[in-house]
């Protein structure tokens, strides 16, 4: 989607443009560009305006980020680099490099903070503002956001798109069509306008099935959604998601900018060197990321009671299965249990695999006083020897105790 395609109206970095229309318009939502690539980039200046592509080099790599440059070839995040290398032959490949986007996130999200207390990270990359209670300081949302933009790119080498709107959801529309290092605001009276010649696509929750779904009845774009009975949409895709597309196609978002929370979920996954259809095998990668998962989750003070696997099968399609527990844990062999348990389930009978991962959501804190002892635990059970491996770890280093199904005899795995 470009904003010339659609002929986005009142586009504050458009030459000639209107006054400032932005009044009212509270929500923003910053995206950086390319951010990954970008900040690769910055310790490769040579390479700017040339297709790069950043990701893991050896033939089972994915893509990470990649340039517009390589983009206009086709190359788009999560694709196989294999695929990325045949579509862009020419483009410069370079390996991630995650400690500096981690400290350019926190620089950038630092600068958001300065501006307005409201900001909902939803990424490294990009995050909500509420800037209601900036203006009076400030100046306008408009005035706000291309301050913002200047900054990041004076004080990061980066650029960033922001979208300007009084909804969540037209905030993030508007930075999408912004793309890239652009500005664009979309006043209330002008959401319908901007909305509803999009293709269905534009709106939140449109995967490829529902796409399908919604183009077998002959909707195309937003506008033909917004004018679809709701209970015909209700049937066609369900009373959530119906309800949810038909508001959307008229701008309606009631959702408000929410600070960072706490993480929702913890896991680990992790991608073998090569196809896998060994049951023996996979249990042991689960052992080991259910092991992982569990000391991220005491390492944080926190418990859960949700234990989800993902499996990717050779052809790339991807399934997950998850449970509840009776109790929250942070403890591996409880989570291993329960994640083996729902593998064995699927029954794959030497399925190829390409990645397993384990996951644990409906996170809270630990709760100060001690756990109420289940019928038949000892007194010092499996939590008490798992934090005693926390403590030797954090001496010895990571893996220096670890069950002895996962020792290697090659060295260590982190």
């Amino acid at each position: 989607m470009s904003r010339r395609q659609y002929h986005l109206p009142h586009d504050p970095s458009d030459p000639g443009g209107p006054t400032d229309r932005s009044h009212g318009c509270t929500v923003l939502h910053a995206d950086m560009d390319a951010f990954y690539a970008s900040v690769t980039l910055l310790d490769h200046p040579e390479l700017v305006g040339t297709p790069v592509i950043v990701g893991g080099g050896g033939t089972r790599g994915v893509v990470l980020s990649a340039t517009y440059e390589a983009r206009a070839f086709g190359v788009q995040a999560a694709m196989p680099m294999a695929r990325a290398r045949r579509l862009c032959p020419q483009a410069t490949v370079l390996e991630p490099q995650h400690r500096r986007y981690a400290a350019v996130s926190r620089s950038v999200m630092a600068l958001f903070a300065d501006v307005t207390p409201l900001v909902e990270p939803l990424s490294l990359d990009e995050a909500f503002l509420d800037v209601s209670g900036a203006v009076r300081r400030l100046g306008s949302p408009q005035q706000i956001a291309a301050g913002i933009r200047a900054r990041v790119q004076d004080e990061q080498g980066v650029t960033c798109s922001v979208g300007v709107a009084t909804t969540k959801f037209m905030a993030k529309l508007a930075s999408g069509l912004a793309k890239p290092d652009g500005l664009l605001v979309v006043p209330a009276d002008d959401v319908l306008e901007v909305l509803h010649p999009l293709p269905v696509g534009a709106l939140w929750g449109v995967g490829e099935r529902t796409e399908e779904t919604l183009h077998r009845f002959g909707l195309r774009t937003v506008g033909d959604i917004a004018h679809t009975p709701l209970d015909t949409l209700r049937r066609a895709l369900g009373d959530a998601v119906g309800t949810q597309l038909f508001e959307l196609a008229w701008g309606r978002d009631g959702r408000r900018v929410v600070p960072e929370q706490s993480e929702r979920s913890i896991g680990a996954e992790e991608t073998f060197a090569h196809d896998v259809d060994d049951p023996v095998v996979v249990h042991r990668e689960l052992l080991r990321l259910s092991e992982r998962t569990a000391a991220r989750l005491r390492s944080a003070g926190l418990v859960g009671r949700t234990v989800s696997i993902k499996v990717r099968f050779a052809d790339f399609t991807t399934i997950t299965r998850a449970r509840t527990l009776r109790q929250s844990t942070d403890v591996a062999r409880e989570v291993y249990a329960t994640a083996r348990s729902l593998f064995d389930a699927l029954g794959l009978q030497r399925a190829r695999l390409r990645l397993v991962g384990v996951r644990v959501e409906g996170l809270g804190p630990v709760e100060r006083a001690e756990r109420q002892m289940r019928l038949g635990e000892p007194e010092l059970g499996w939590r008490d020897a798992e934090r005693a491996v926390d403590r030797a770890s954090a001496r010895f280093g990571a893996g220096s105790v670890r069950p002895a199904s996962l020792v290697d005899p090659e060295g260590p795995r982190p």
